[in-house]
């Protein structure tokens, strides 16, 4: 029998004819072989296999585009396949915009490859993240609540009926099939000036039912939220949605940037990894992609920026794929000298200030988020960078701006990211703040910086951390005595409670309906973490403090407390609490809950814990807890034994004591008053914890 070839049209409305009651029939008809078969009897046989053998195939044919080049099965899910939801690239079932040059496809591949590998690296930390769920499910602090996974709301289905009105209720969704193309255009203007144009074009169909919130009516403003006074708890999105609705938009800003093609792979992954990680409370707060638009705007405009984003990028992709080669340390090198060569030019000229000022606080602040602890390459500390900071802010008069701005402004974001690493980076060197006075008016004033929404602490317990500050730098320059600090160590302390809400309860920040993060609730259990650790700092300065106090053990064991409140995992907010986890968990005692709480939340973090910032606490954590927590005797003084001598330790030379112990020839005690800073000094350690 000769089969004629049929093809089908995808976008007809016509359902094809279903052959099983064709079939069933077939051997009543071939019963009576004196009666022979009509030819359309034969042609609609061959028409109803034909169909029946495409739609076998349909699978592997009308797989989505990335699959098909993978030669892997496609589920064929709405909107996007399984796997293109775990390598986070649109799907689509069209020729993609990246196939029309080669250069796009090898960036394609290359983001492919670099999100297979990583993959890989994370199966590793299946094990260690199901031990300490296993373990934090037998803690008595997070009996009730697994950070983790917490334990949230059913995914948001829109077809599932959620209200008992009749307006609501289900129904068979019946419609003509159709296809459409949507053009969009967006335009951004600066000063009324247009910078960039924006085009891109979506495909809406018909073939699948549509989503709930595109069947009702839009608000009529868009910023209706503002004018809530509480905000109401927004749904989230299915990450799969979320990159094919922001597909377009990376791919026109990538395209954009002035970057040469060698490192349009580190402004791939600084765009798509890096950027999520510098503000995630700025981010909770705004629910928008404001700020992500002033970073892409600057790595346009500002050459010093964009360097060092790119060599921050590079330190991130060296750190997560374990790439360990001379090339990756060289793009590291090449765009750090780039940067500081763009900024020495600009300096020379004498102009741009608040692109240098921009570039520089990125220099600051952007390694805070990336890197490993071992970073071997060389690099300007951060308190080199932060005395040009404080030069460009004077010029710039930004100290006054802050002072003049009223309750309804906006303060000057350059000057808010500056007051936060004034603020927590004098704690690192023990000075004071450079602008202690700005801080002491505002407190004064009762005004916002802008330090709640931008890195979780209320402003007023900020305020009260640089009169911290203040006072042991009077204390270490011996210009107040041990009288005056406890008088300011009880005022502080009455300042400090002064801030306390009213309601001092605190709850988990997930919202009861979609399971998002409430930003109020988030930066009220933040803050409580902020202010405890800020008691312990004030505390510490008291004459004759030791760790062991009942007054400290309390303050400790509050702070653990409040920390089970905050979101912890490698998508939680620890990497925000980098300064009082410092703080609280070097004033510890081995036998503190703090410590078990601590290492529990570190192995959720899985490899986030050794990058950046929560990194180099954990190391130093570490480093103080074996000083300190040592036994009282030292090793012992012979110099034939393999321990190292005392004086190969200069640190523990320091710490011996003048009088041998009685009775115990060649071992000396070791001093438990072990400062963090000092291990810093001695190790070289020039951190910025915040």
């Amino acid at each position: 029998m000769c089969m004629r070839p049929e093809t089908v049209n995808m976008g007809s409305t016509k359902k094809p004819t279903s052959t099983s009651s064709k079939k069933s029939a077939a051997p009543k008809k071939e019963s009576n072989p004196s009666k022979p078969r009509s030819s359309d009897s034969k042609k609609a046989d061959s028409e109803n296999k034909s169909d029946a053998s495409l739609h076998k195939r349909s699978r592997s044919v009308l797989g989505c585009y990335t699959c098909r080049l993978r030669r892997k099965k496609c589920d064929e899910r709405h909107p996007s396949c399984s796997a293109c939801i775990n390598l986070c690239v649109k799907c689509e079932y069209t020729r993609p915009s990246w196939w029309g040059t080669p250069e796009e496809r090898s960036m394609q591949k290359e983001k492919v490859k670099n999100k297979i590998r990583q993959t890989k690296m994370n199966e590793k930390l299946v094990s260690k993240r199901d031990r300490a769920r296993s373990y934090s499910n037998g803690s008595p602090l997070f009996s009730g609540y697994d950070f983790n996974n917490p334990t949230l709301c059913e995914p948001y289905d829109p077809f599932a009926p959620h209200l008992s009105t009749r307006a609501f209720m289900q129904g068979p969704y019946i419609h003509d099939a159709y296809e459409v193309d949507i053009k969009t255009e967006r335009q951004m203007f600066v000063n009324d000036v247009p910078i960039c144009h924006e085009s891109s074009t979506s495909t809406f169909n018909t073939y699948t039912p549509p989503y709930l919130h595109a069947t009702l009516p839009e608000f009529p403003e868009e910023n209706w939220l503002l004018a809530q006074s509480q905000p109401a708890p927004f749904l989230e999105l299915d990450p799969a949605l979320y990159e094919a609705t922001n597909s377009h938009s990376y791919s026109f800003w990538q395209t954009n940037v002035p970057v040469e093609e060698r490192d349009r792979p580190l402004l791939n992954h600084f765009l798509e990894n890096v950027l999520r990680l510098i503000f995630p409370i700025l981010e909770v707060h705004q629910r928008g992609p404001s700020r992500t638009k002033a970073i892409i705007h600057s790595l346009e405009t500002n050459k010093s920026y964009l360097h060092c984003c790119l060599s921050v990028a590079a330190i991130h992709m060296k750190t997560t794929t374990a790439l360990e080669s001379e090339d990756i340390d060289h793009d590291i090198m090449r765009h750090r000298y780039e940067a500081v060569s763009e900024l020495c030019q600009a300096l020379g000229k004498d102009t741009d200030h608040e692109q240098i000022l921009e570039a520089t606080l990125a220099m600051i602040f952007f390694h805070c988020s990336v890197g490993s602890v071992d970073d071997y390459l060389p690099d300007i500390p951060w308190s080199d960078h932060f005395q040009a900071v404080s030069n460009l802010v004077d010029r710039l008069d930004l100290p006054g701006a802050m002072l003049s701005c009223s309750p309804h402004m906006q303060p000057p974001f350059n000057m808010t990211l500056t007051a936060w690493i004034d603020i927590l980076g004098s704690t690192m060197l023990g000075k004071t703040p450079q602008f202690a006075h700005m801080y002491r008016e505002k407190h004064l004033s009762s005004s916002s910086s802008g330090l709640r929404e931008l890195m979780g602490c209320d402003d007023r317990v900020m305020y009260l951390i640089s009169e911290i500050a203040c006072l042991e730098a009077l204390r270490a320059e011996g210009r107040v005595d041990d009288i005056s600090v406890c008088s300011h160590v009880q005022a502080l302390g009455q300042q400090l409670d002064f801030t306390e809400p009213y309601d001092r309860t605190l709850e988990l920040p997930y919202s009861a309906t979609g399971g998002a993060i409430r930003p109020d609730q988030l930066t009220k259990n933040m803050t409580a973490v902020f202010r405890i650790a800020a008691r312990i700092y004030l505390c510490s300065l008291v004459p004759g403090f030791d760790r062991h106090q009942q007054s400290n053990l309390g303050l400790i064991s509050a702070f653990a407390d409040a920390l089970q409140y905050v979101p912890a995992g490698p998508d939680g907010y620890d990497r925000s609490l980098v300064w009082p986890l410092l703080i609280a968990g070097t004033f510890s005692v081995p036998s503190s809950p703090l410590r078990s709480v601590l290492n529990e939340r570190v192995i959720l973090m899985g490899e986030h814990a050794d990058l950046g910032s929560f990194g180099r606490m954990w190391l130093l954590l570490q480093e103080v807890w074996r000083l300190a927590d040592d036994p009282i005797l030292l090793a012992p003084l012979d110099t034939q034994s393999e321990v190292p001598s005392l004086e190969a330790q200069p640190f523990l030379k320091e710490e011996r004591s003048p009088t041998p112990v009685t009775g115990l020839s060649g071992i000396e005690p070791r001093n438990q008053q072990v400062h963090w800073r000092d291990v810093m000094q001695r190790n070289g350690w020039r951190f910025l914890l915040i």
